[in-house]
C-alpha cells in the first residue's frame, strides 16, 4: 500500500446518468488539496476501491457489503428507488417460463444488479437459469440467450426502442414482492484513507452533498446534459431525476438493503450479512448536525 498522506486523493466516479445529480457540480480542482478523479464503470470502481487504487467512490451496494470491513459509509448519499428504476431492465426474447430454466446474458457492469436478478429469479420466481457474461449489446446478447440484463444508459436507450420484447424492470419487481426500497449504489471511503486524511475526506464529502443540493434546487443543467448525451425528452428526464431515482440514504433505504443482503446470504452469494459503518469523523450537516460518534448500521 502506498503512502496515503503523501499523494493526491483518488476519487472514483461512475459516469452513468443515474449518478449525475450527486456529481454534476463536484469539481476536484476546487478542493484545497491535490485530488484526482477516476471515471469508470461500477464494476471497475468496485475493484479499484477494494484493491486500494482509489480512495473514495460511489460503488455498487453489493460490493460495499462484500468488503464492508475495509470501508466507511459516507452518509446520506445513495442511488435508490422505490419501485421502477427504469435503468435496470431484463429484456425477454422467450416466455418467462422458458427464461427461468434457460439462459440469461448479463452485463457485468454492476454487481448489485446482477445479484438482484439472481434473487428475483430464484426467490421470487423459483427459477434456476444459466448466466453468461456479455457485452451490453442487446441484439448480440439475445442471439445466444433467452433474456438479457441491461443497466444504466444502455438500459435507458433500449427502453426507448420498441423491438417487441417483453421488458421487466427489476426495481418494480423488487418492490412488488417486498414493498421495500432498493439501493443500487453507496458512497464509500477506504478506512485507512479516512483515518489518515480526515479533513480531505470531509471536504470531498461536503462537496458531494453540496452538489446534490444544487442539482435538487436547479435540475435544468443535468436534464439538458442528459438530452444532449443520451437523448430522450425533457419530460422523461424530469421524471427520472426528480421522482424515479433518489439520492438520500436513511432508515427506509437501509431496511430494503438489509433485506437484499439477507437474501444474498441465503443464496450463498455473500458469506455474511454486513455491517455498514458510517465514518465516525464525518458529520452530515444536512441531516445529522451535531450527531457525533461512530454509527453502525446492521445490514
Amino acid at each position: 500500500m502506498d503512502d496515503v498522506a503523501a499523494r493526491p486523493l483518488r476519487i472514483g466516479r461512475i459516469d452513468y446518468t443515474n449518478v449525475w445529480p450527486v456529481v454534476h457540480h463536484f469539481d476536484p480542482t476546487g478542493l484545497q488539496f491535490p485530488a484526482e478523479q477516476v471515471s469508470a464503470l461500477p464494476s471497475a470502481l468496485n475493484r479499484m476501491l477494494a484493491e486500494g487504487e482509489i480512495d473514495l467512490s460511489s460503488i455498487s451496494s453489493y460490493a460495499f457489503g462484500k468488503s464492508c470491513d475495509a470501508y466507511y459509509l459516507l452518509p446520506n448519499l445513495s442511488v435508490s428507488a422505490l419501485g421502477r428504476v427504469q435503468s435496470i431492465l431484463l429484456v425477454l426474447k422467450s416466455p418467462m417460463t422458458e427464461v427461468l430454466r434457460g439462459t440469461i446474458a448479463l452485463t457485468t457492469a454492476s454487481a448489485t444488479s446482477v445479484n438482484l436478478l439472481k434473487i428475483i429469479m430464484n426467490k421470487f420466481y423459483g427459477g434456476n437459469p444459466v448466466y453468461q457474461d456479455a457485452e451490453p449489446d442487446l441484439e448480440q446478447m439475445l442471439a445466444h440467450a433467452d433474456a438479457a440484463l441491461l443497466i444504466g444508459d444502455h438500459a435507458i436507450r433500449a427502453s426507448w426502442m420498441n423491438r417487441g420484447y417483453q421488458v421487466i424492470d427489476l426495481g418494480e419487481v423488487w418492490y412488488l414482492w417486498t414493498g421495500h426500497w432498493m439501493t443500487y449504489a453507496l458512497w464509500a471511503v477506504r478506512r485507512e484513507t479516512a483515518d489518515a486524511r480526515p479533513e480531505a475526506v470531509r471536504s470531498v464529502y461536503e462537496a458531494l452533498v453540496q452538489s446534490k443540493r444544487m442539482t435538487a434546487r436547479h435540475m435544468k443543467p443535468v436534464i439538458e446534459k442528459a438530452m444532449r448525451q443520451i437523448g430522450g425528452t425533457r419530460s422523461y428526464w424530469q421524471q427520472y431525476f426528480g421522482k424515479t431515482i433518489h439520492y438520500d440514504f436513511g432508515p427506509a433505504q437501509l431496511a430494503g438493503l438489509t433485506l437484499y443482503f439477507r437474501y444474498l446470504r441465503e443464496l450463498g452469494l455473500i458469506d455474511r450479512e454486513p455491517e455498514l459503518t458510517e465514518w465516525p469523523g464525518i458529520r452530515d450537516t444536512s441531516a445529522r448536525a451535531g450527531n457525533g460518534g461512530e454509527r453502525r448500521r446492521r445490514a
